[in-house]
């Protein structure tokens, strides 16, 4: 009997907001790569089938390919929550004998197994698709799995994942290392293929590997530690940047600590950003800063959907959604989320704590930022990568800021 994987995104990808508005879940950036190629990796099955919206799919341009042959009725399906990060929990999954449903904290569904036949009507019904799983039936079994309910989970767990992600694989040195360069525990560190790391520039291995993927460039003065990986094409133009996650495409400068960057982001210059959830196609301007522990060193609040939740965690700074702009000098509060599409140029002055998509905030008030100059601002943005704003983008960008124009009029 053979196997196959579905990684599905369940109903809770809405309390991943903003990060989710045009991604489904599993094209998050986590720990060395995705979280649907962490999935691959974790399960080693072949993949059947993506079950998530198909506007977010559509927006995916690096999805894992599906495998083509259609399983026999009786072949078993591995169906996982993309939310739920691979662990001990999944051997119990896979060498258990029965088929069964495995349910973590708060009833979360984290995994299932079942025949091919009881599955099959549900592919393709994204939004159906969990309420399959809870209609076969299937036994419950408890599963200690922990999930990327919100988006500081990111943060929370991405040191973690690196580290595992990254030691799991040999150190190769393939790309470019000046002589005046300096290693420490080179043996935990990756540079690929047409990276470079130049004079003066520090890679610190001690708390955890680092990978500089293909074409990343490391420029002087800059100083990396681990864990970190630095994603394909990624430019660090100097500063300290550690223990954090950084997709492709991105220029990063000045002082990063305990991020996730999604890729395609700027922050050319200095100014702290820390413990942040950054979307992709974000420009942060010169001396953005967030804040990430409040003077009480307290417990860190969010707002998510319109609600005020606890994040359990004292260290939070931003949530930035896609296409968020800061003009110079912009100060994010402890715990801040700014939509996708927000523009903030109000400099000098602490941000609201909570921006709704497509908000123009000048440091007074945040009104609607025009749809057609925004879209206009997108585009030139993805040219400067030798990019463009796909038709599934546009539309995906059309439909949310007419989905969130209420969010926009409470805070107007």
């Amino acid at each position: 009997m053979t196997r196959r994987l579905v990684l599905y995104e369940d109903r809770h990808w809405r309390d991943l907001r903003p990060l989710t508005d045009l991604l489904p879940v599993p094209a998050l950036t986590f720990g060395a790569s995705d979280v649907a190629r962490r999935w691959l990796e974790a399960a080693r099955l072949p993949l059947l089938a993506l079950e998530a919206r198909a506007s977010a799919v559509a927006c995916w341009q690096d999805a894992p390919p599906t495998a083509g042959a259609t399983p026999a009725p009786d072949d078993e399906v591995l169906a996982v929550n993309a939310a739920a990060l691979p662990g001990p929990w999944l051997a119990a999954v896979l060498e258990g004998r029965a088929p069964g449903l495995y349910v973590g904290p708060n009833d979360q569904i984290a995994a299932a197994r079942a025949p091919f036949r009881a599955l099959a009507p549900a592919l393709g019904r994204a939004e159906a698709f969990e309420t399959a799983l809870l209609g076969l039936g299937l036994p419950a079994f408890p599963a200690d799995a922990t999930f990327l309910r919100f988006p500081w989970h990111l943060i929370e767990h991405q040191a973690a994942a690196l580290i595992g992600d990254l030691d799991a694989r040999p150190a190769v040195k393939e790309g470019d290392v000046h002589p005046a360069a300096v290693l420490l525990m080179p043996e935990r560190i990756t540079i690929e293929a047409g990276a470079r790391v130049d004079a003066l520039a520090v890679l610190d291995a001690r708390g955890g590997p680092i990978r500089i993927e293909r074409n990343a460039l490391v420029f002087p003065h800059t100083h990396v530690t681990g864990p970190c990986r630095v994603g394909a094409g990624t430019q660090l133009l100097g500063g300290v940047i550690g223990a954090s996650t950084i997709g492709p495409g991105c220029r990063i400068a000045g002082e990063v600590d305990t991020c996730v960057w999604q890729g395609w982001s700027n922050k050319r210059h200095h100014g702290f950003v820390g413990h942040s959830a950054i979307g992709p196609w974000v420009n942060l301007g010169a001396l953005t800063t967030t804040s990430d522990l409040k003077n009480n060193y307290g417990e860190v609040r969010a707002r998510i959907g319109g609600r005020e939740i606890a994040t359990g965690t004292n260290k939070l700074g931003s949530v930035l959604g896609a296409h968020v702009k800061t003009g110079i000098g912009t100060l994010l509060p402890t715990g801040a989320v700014v939509g996708t599409g927000a523009n903030l140029f109000g400099g000098g002055r602490f941000a609201p704590k909570d921006v709704p998509s497509f908000a123009w905030w000048d440091g007074g008030q945040a009104i609607e930022h025009d749809l057609e100059r925004f879209l206009a601002t997108a585009r030139t943005a993805l040219g400067r990568r030798d990019q463009v704003l796909s038709p599934a983008d546009e539309q995906a960008l059309r439909a949310l800021h007419a989905a969130t124009r209420s969010e926009r009029m409470a805070t107007a």
